[in-house]
């Protein structure tokens, strides 16, 4: 069965309950009525209650409405917040400019909203160490506490020791700030640009 509502001729009930192209009340009208009113008024009649008796039908263009009810769902879509979750891997004994590399990956995903699952990978004799990888988890937590906080405390997992990362901020909120900021640099470099196209229309001085 089709999921959109029937309109003009594929109506088939005696009579309905009409709706004006404002939203005021007309009544209940025979049906040929009520398409003769959508005729003069260069509309679709559009059921828009087939349940009720009789049936509910509005006066509207119905190819624009179909267009505005698509932009709003993609618009729904395109805001909706899914919680994505980031995996980055270390090893106990991480040196330091690959401890500030991943710590920088850590920060992003939870600036974006997302959480991280953070995995310690133990190899050999460091598996017979597995406080390496917990202080090393303990450090990063601190570091970044000022964006996420410890969502799945330390637990070890085979070789492995996991811990989970939670954002402060929501991710709906993380897609709204980013959107500000991408809005708020796109103005700066149209600014910037101003002067320049200003300076050169300036008439050279005698």
């Amino acid at each position: 069965m089709s999921a959109e509502p029937r309109i003009n001729d594929r109506i088939r009930v005696p009579e309905v309950r009409l709706v004006g192209p404002s939203g005021e009340q007309v009544g209940i009208v025979p049906l040929a009525k009520a398409l003769e009113l959508a005729q003069e008024y260069d509309l679709d009649l559009v059921e828009v209650a087939a349940n009720a008796r009789p049936p509910v039908c509005k006066l509207m263009d119905y190819g624009k409405f179909k267009y505005e009810s698509a932009m709003k769902a993609r618009e729904a879509r395109k805001n909706q917040a899914h919680t994505v979750i980031k995996e980055m891997k270390l090893r106990p004994k991480i040196d330091p400019h690959d401890y500030d590399t991943k710590k920088g990956h850590v920060v992003r995903f939870l600036k974006q909203g997302d959480k991280v699952k953070i995995t310690i990978m133990f190899r050999g004799r460091e598996q017979s160490r597995p406080e390496l990888g917990f202080r090393l988890l303990q450090r990063l937590a601190d570091d970044v506490s000022d964006l996420g906080f410890v969502e799945s405390n330390p637990k070890q997992d085979g070789r492995n020791m996991i811990m989970v990362l939670g954002p402060h901020k929501k991710k709906t909120e993380a897609m709204a700030e980013a959107r500000e900021a991408q809005a708020a640099r796109k103005a700066e470099r149209q600014q910037g640009s101003a002067p320049a196209e200003e300076s050169a229309e300036e008439p050279a001085e005698a």
